[in-house]
């Protein structure tokens, strides 16, 4: 099962110091609903773990992140991730593109993910997994939009709220909520 998300966010701050935050993961990781890192092998290798729930299944995955460029001149990073399922029934890949983007003093964040499930969880299908990918990237987004403010940050992940939106979202879509009149 494969799913590909592309996400744009605002933040109101400096590109300078939106880019120190970002190209740091252990800093970054706790913006992460469900993630930790373990360990820091070297300046571009770090295992950890990222648990999360879909309905009635948790999931977590032990894994490791690559990041295979960091461009401070232009803004950019590439990084990979690799986990194994905890119970060895499945895996997942991700492959991260982000880049920011100076817009008068305020600074976008641009990110394109791959992700790539084999296993129980990939029973979902690509369109549960996205949306739920998605929820799980606005409480990144709201984590991060918090930690550059230096207010306090919810890295916790309710698997109910987010199931809970999915499925609004998707009984909204189909039975015309919310449609302007």
């Amino acid at each position: 099962m494969n799913a590909k998300i592309t996400k744009s966010f605002e933040v109101d701050d400096s590109i300078e110091k939106v880019w120190e935050y970002i190209k740091n993961p252990e800093q970054i990781v706790v913006c992460v609903p469900g993630a930790s890192i373990s360990e820091k092998i070297d300046e571009s290798n770090f295992k950890g773990e990222v648990t999360t729930k879909f309905g009635p299944i948790k999931v977590s995955y032990n894994g490791q992140i690559t990041i295979n460029v960091i461009d401070d001149s232009t803004y950019t990073m590439e990084l990979e991730g690799k986990g194994l399922d905890s119970k060895g029934k499945g895996s997942a890949n991700m492959s991260l593109n982000a880049s920011l983007s100076d817009k008068s003093g305020t600074t976008n964040v641009t990110f394109d993910m791959e992700l790539s499930i084999v296993g129980m969880l990939a029973q979902f299908g690509a369109r549960l997994i996205h949306d739920v990918s998605d929820q799980l990237l606005d409480k990144f987004v709201d984590n991060f939009k918090k930690l550059i403010a230096g207010k306090e940050i919810d890295s916790s992940i309710n698997a109910g709220s987010v199931m809970g939106n999915v499925v609004k979202n998707k009984l909204g879509g189909i039975f015309g909520a919310g449609k302007e009149k």
